[in-house]
């Protein structure tokens, strides 16, 4: 079960994802009606937030760890549709039940507010809807992005995508192409991976040693990456960044 006693209270102005949540619009007089309605979960990672098809009755920010989006189809077999990571939404206002499984990869931390409240918050303020729809319009192109690694990208560019979307949420406050090291926590084991990227499990590890052989990234333990060179990792993408692929 999740556990609520875990979790700290932390105040709105003082949350890691302040600046990037869906409350990132709202002023001080907006953040205290949220301060008076969220409350936390806390859940450990493989557990599962909310099965596909079930009733959800909040909505919320991931303030801490990775799940992951999934569907199964009637025959049991599973995809992983998509990452949750810090300040992602959890949830849609409107929309009684789930439309997908969520799972915590690593333990996990929400801001949660209940669903009602919530929506009526979101007439009464503007900056919370605002911003909602930004994030909404995001996931939209990371969707449409993640159509072409799937569908059209060789093994090797698939990893160095991966790698860059990683990156890029890490970066948290912008991308710059030209920005030098980068370290960043692998959120999925290798076999994780494969089935996010529609690969085997060897071929996974495979690519990654050949990234590695050829400097593009350094692996520190099972799970920190770091890439001494976005701009070389870039180019292993095969996307094209005057006008190509939106990055």
């Amino acid at each position: 079960m999740a556990s609520l006693a875990t979790v700290p209270d932390v105040k709105c102005a003082e949350c890691p994802i302040r600046h990037r949540a869906v409350c990132a619009k709202c002023d001080a007089d907006e953040l205290v009606q949220l301060e008076a309605t969220k409350y936390y979960r806390s859940f450990e990672a493989g557990q599962t937030i909310v099965w596909a098809g079930d009733e959800l009755g909040f909505v919320g920010s991931v303030v801490r760890g990775i799940a992951s989006l999934s569907q199964t189809l009637e025959d049991g077999r599973t995809q992983m549709l998509g990452l949750l990571l810090p300040s992602d939404f959890v949830g849609r206002p409107g929309r009684p039940t789930s439309a997908y499984t969520v799972t915590a990869i690593s333990d996990v931390t929400l801001c949660c507010f209940r669903k009602q409240p919530f929506e009526a918050l979101l007439n009464e303020t503007p900056h919370i809807g605002e911003r909602l729809l930004e994030m909404t319009m995001d996931e939209l192109d990371a969707a449409r992005e993640w159509m072409l690694i799937l569908g059209r990208k060789t093994a090797r560019e698939k990893i160095a995508s991966l790698l860059t979307i990683i990156a890029r949420r890490e970066a948290a406050f912008g991308f710059d192409q030209g920005m030098a090291q980068v370290a960043i926590e692998l959120p999925l084991t290798r076999e994780a991976m494969a089935d996010y990227l529609g690969l085997t499990l060897e071929t996974v590890s495979r690519q990654i040693s050949a990234l590695k052989r050829e400097g593009i990234i350094v692996l520190e333990g099972k799970r920190k990456v770091i890439v001494p060179d976005m701009a070389a990792l870039l180019e292993e993408t095969g996307d094209d960044f005057d006008g190509g692929v939106i990055a």
